[in-house]
């Protein structure tokens, strides 16, 4: 498999690439993560079982979305596909370093808010629709992203609502979900949200600063959508500095009412770990949940 790999890698980049060294590395909770070399060159590969190829697929393409904007930079991808039993997807290797450089924070901030800015050709229905051209994931959750053209409605269907049919599939109920679900579009109704290219999963871990102090963001789960849900998660699990929301507050500062609606974003995420996780996260999310309700 390796070497049918090392020659789509051949194939993608036009260059012979042999394999000379392979280390295993993070993947995350998911995938199997593995740093290939040769020499100077170093590409990263993510492995999963073939049937999740989708998911990969949906990565890459969303990874070429965010860097075609050309704002806030991201690890290339190079090719993706199934060998034997396993989907791949390869990935340039960039070296990371920890948020830790106040600058490059800023820097991320300010990067992130131009990619929330940036404008879709007037003939991709992005400019004007919420969603994607095709469903992905948000970590191994499936995630719809129908063109929606009324942000409330999508959010209302296709976020909070697909995550309480999947926590019902499991036989678990909110006592509220009904109620939540009634005053979304109550709790959205003032604000009118241009559709902007979100990362859609922008915890501490899918963001670093590189050897060389460039902001990196990865890993994304991307449609377009309320460019809040991105600072929203910013929020949940840490991770971010003081600088990086002022950055990003430079460029385009937060509306009125984002303190209420982080809650109502955040707790799509919450709902997805209880579906994953299970423990905790459900009387979190029933937390949030009388929280919006009050």
């Amino acid at each position: 498999m390796w070497n049918q790999i090392a020659e789509q890698i051949t194939q993608a980049t036009g260059k012979t690439f042999t394999i000379e060294n392979r280390q295993s590395v993070g993947g995350g909770c998911i995938n199997q993560g593995y740093r290939l070399s040769q020499g100077s060159r170093q590409y990263f590969v993510k492995l999963n079982q073939a049937v999740q190829i989708s998911m990969f697929e949906a990565e890459a393409l969303g990874t070429q979305q965010i860097g075609n904007t050309q704002t806030i930079n991201v690890p290339q991808p190079i090719c993706w596909g199934v060998m034997e039993n396993s989907a791949y997807l390869v990935m340039e290797w960039l070296n990371l370093a920890g948020k830790t450089n106040p600058q490059s924070m800023v820097e991320m901030g300010r990067k992130l808010a131009l990619m929330h800015q940036w404008i879709a050709p007037e003939s991709y229905p992005g400019r004007h629709q919420f969603g994607w051209d095709m469903d992905n994931t948000i970590g191994s959750t499936p995630q719809p992203n129908p063109w929606t053209e009324n942000w409330a409605q999508f959010w209302q269907e296709h976020r909070i609502g697909h995550q309480f049919r999947l926590a019902k599939q499991r036989g678990e109920n909110f006592d509220r979900a009904e109620e939540l679900m009634e005053k979304i579009p109550e709790l959205l109704a003032d604000h009118q949200p241009q559709p902007s290219l979100v990362h859609g999963d922008l915890w501490g871990g899918n963001a670093a600063i590189s050897d060389t102090g460039e902001p990196i963001v990865f890993d994304p789960a991307t449609y377009f959508g309320d460019r809040e849900v991105d600072l929203a998660m910013t929020e949940l699990f840490g991770g971010f500095s003081a600088a990086f929301y002022q950055g990003y507050k430079d460029i385009w500062p937060l509306e009125s009412g984002y303190e209420c609606r982080k809650t109502l974003y955040n707790l799509y995420h919450i709902l997805n770990h209880f579906n994953l996780f299970g423990g905790g996260y459900g009387s979190q999310a029933n937390q949030m949940i009388r929280q919006l309700l009050n």
